[in-house]
């Protein structure tokens, strides 16, 4: 055989040997990357979750608000002739303290009529919430830290996954933030498409905010508000400690109907 020939077969076997180990490689890290990572929704029904909803028992799914069709958890308002009030929660029946929680969702179709106009495409991820049974009936919102959902109204600048706080305040910048809703710096989205929303909480630590894989808003000391009255009933059922370490998850309701799919969990070391 000639020998350049060779060299060339035997350079090119060893690119192909290095090329397999760097494709190797990277399956591997998207593997790992993956690993661990908890589906909360089954894709076929609500079990594991529990709705709660402003004027109704616990547990009562009010004009079927929340229901799954088509593999998607969905937020629907087509059994009412008007909102009145009936914001809602779908709460996962367990507690979690340092996670990092991902959704996909959308918003999809015309606002309910009476709904408020802040609610105009408007849900949330409710992060360290009240236990659900310890809600009063007539509540609008669990005590928690709201990852704010929000969709694009065509025009404009609108930002989503921002910070909402009912019933509680948070530290920014060394700074005690009490106003209720802080915007993070993300961009618009408008129309229907899927946006990938997500968490990142350890404890009353650090919690991040990102949308579709970039950082755009972090805060630390996640903290009832004594100012409010259902968080500092919480204060006082805590012994007086404000800091807010744990809590579960719901997804919101708020008028305008919206779409729920691949709701994971991936628990964190402390």
């Amino acid at each position: 055989m000639n020998r350049n020939r060779f060299v060339t077969m035997k350079a090119w076997r060893s690119a192909l040997f290095v090329f397999c180990l760097v494709f190797m490689g990277i399956l591997t890290c998207a593997n790992e990357k993956e690993e661990g990572w908890i589906s909360l929704f089954n894709g076929k029904d609500m079990d594991g979750w529990v709705p709660k909803i402003t004027g109704c028992d616990l547990n009562d799914n009010y004009k079927n608000t929340f229901r799954v069709e088509d593999g998607v958890l969905k937020v629907c308002y087509d059994q009412y002739e008007k909102f009145s009030g009936n914001f809602g929660h779908l709460f996962y029946m367990k507690k979690f303290s340092h996670y990092r929680l991902r959704v996909e969702y959308r918003f999809v179709g015309e606002q309910t009529p009476g709904g408020p106009s802040w609610a105009f495409r408007n849900s949330g991820m409710m992060l360290h919430c009240q236990a659900p049974e310890s809600m009063r009936k007539d509540q609008e919102f669990p005590v928690s830290i709201e990852a704010q959902l929000l969709g694009g109204g065509g025009t404009g600048t609108r930002t989503t996954n921002n910070l909402c706080t009912p019933g509680t305040n948070v530290v920014m910048d060394g700074k005690l933030i009490t106003q209720h809703c802080t915007n993070s710096q993300s961009k618009t989205y408008h129309g229907d498409q899927w946006v990938t929303a997500e968490v990142e909480v350890h404890g009353d630590g650090i919690v991040k905010h990102f949308v579709n894989g970039e950082l755009v808003m972090e805060y630390e000391q996640p903290q009832y508000d004594e100012r409010d009255a259902d968080g500092l009933k919480l204060i006082n059922e805590n012994n007086g400690e404000k800091k807010l370490a744990e809590g579960y998850i719901s997804l919101q309701a708020e008028s305008h109907p919206c779409e729920f799919r691949n709701v994971e969990i991936l628990p964190l070391k402390e």
